[in-house]
Order: structure tokens, then sequence, then C-alpha cells
């Protein structure tokens, strides 16, 4: 009996966090290759981070024959929308990256799915960046290692193969590409994948955002006033 009203009283948790916008995700603050895609959907604070990694991720997706929307996704997926406590102040790691960026890393308890659907709790090092740009940066930079080619543009016809190929070789999550598709169509994010939005871009950027120094990206003004009350501790 106290366990079934335990249970009920994380239920009623869970969903109030969900009404205020707030992903389970954030709550435990564990990277998990196994969460769901609707943790971060419809959220104001999904659509500010879009909106502040955008830019970035249309220029690296030209530079390195990459889908940005796919980045962006991904980014969304892997770090809860900039909420996770591995993508926030002071590791801004969006990837879920594991082992050492110029020697920095930060070890954090993580989910880890077999490939059939059966998750472990694992003890690993996350690489740690300076900023959101170093993050996509060398996110890029994997992702143009040859294991990778098949989610590259020039070998694919949409963002679609290249979710497909990301599935048990970026990710173990089985579900990984239908994921990354469901965020990719909810925000119109093959916007991104062309090289002519710049303007839109910018429109979106100087009404919407502010440049923040500690992330190296746009963001939203609450987020800056966060990272300078952090920076000031």
């Amino acid at each position: 009996m106290r366990r079934n009203k335990q249970t009920k009283i994380l239920l009623r948790l869970a969903g109030l966090l969900a009404i205020a916008g707030i992903g389970v995700y954030a709550l435990n603050q564990l990277p998990n290759k196994k969460a769901s895609a609707q943790t971060y959907y419809n959220t104001n604070t999904t659509s500010a981070f879009i909106n502040s990694i955008a830019p970035t991720a249309s220029q690296i997706g030209q530079e390195y024959d990459l889908y940005a929307s796919v980045l962006i996704a991904q980014a969304v997926l892997e770090s809860s929308s900039g909420q996770s406590g591995l993508a926030q102040a002071p590791n801004y790691n969006l990837f879920g990256i594991k082992g050492s960026y110029n020697g920095e890393s930060v070890t954090l308890s993580t989910q880890e799915d077999d490939g059939n659907g059966n998750l472990s709790t694992i003890d690993a090092a996350f690489r740690s960046y300076p900023s959101y740009v170093e993050s996509m940066y060398d996110y890029a930079n994997l992702l143009s290692s040859s294991i990778y080619a098949g989610a590259w543009k020039s070998n694919t016809s949409s963002y679609a193969d290249a979710t497909a190929a990301l599935t048990g070789l970026y990710a173990t999550d089985i579900s990984y590409a239908s994921k990354l598709n469901q965020i990719i169509a909810t925000y119109g994010l093959t916007a991104y994948d062309t090289g002519n939005n710049a303007s839109n871009i910018e429109g979106i950027i100087s009404s919407n955002t502010v440049w923040n120094n500690y992330r190296g990206s746009y963001t939203d003004q609450e987020t800056l006033s966060l990272d300078e009350a952090w920076a000031s501790r």
C-alpha cells in the first residue's frame, strides 16, 4: 500500500511538471538516451533554446555537410532543450558526448539503452565546453568521421535518412530516429538546412534574444541573467 501511495505521488508530481513545461530529464539531470522526445515539446523553453543555437547550427551545417535540422533536434533531445545539468554552466555539453575536451570533463550518472529497450545506469565522463559554440563544433567534428558518413547531406536525400543512419550508431535508442524526426517536424527545423535563411534568423535573434557571452550564442534575457548570477558566485 505504501509503494502504491508513493507511486501516485510521483505520478502527480510528473503531471505537475509537465503542465509547468519542466521535463523529468531536467528534474533528475541525468543524460538519458532513452528519454522520450515528447518531454521537450511545445514549451517556450524549447523555442527559445532553438532560437539561441539556430544561427550557429545553420552555419555549421553549411560548413560540415550536415543537416542543421538534425543537429538542432539532437541538441533538443540530448540536452532537454538546454535544461539538463550537463548542458548548463559550467559544462555546456548539448549532445551527451563522452570523454574530455581540451582536458576538461565531468563525471555523471547516465542511463544507457542496450539496443533492446533495456536501461541500465552507469557513471561516465562527459566533455565539458566553454560555451554552446564549442559544443556544436565538436559535435560537427565528431560527425565528420567516416563512420557517420551515412548522416552527411551529400550522402542522403533528406534529414530522415540522416536520423536513420544515426540510430544504433550515435545512440543505441531504437526510437532515436522517430524522436528526432518528430522534433524536426514540430518546430519546422528544415528551414535551417538551407543557406538562404540568414535574414529570417536575424529577425528571430533581434526580436527574442540577446547575445550571451557565457554560452557563446544568443539566448533569452532570463538565461543570460542566470549565467551572470552563476559567474558572480
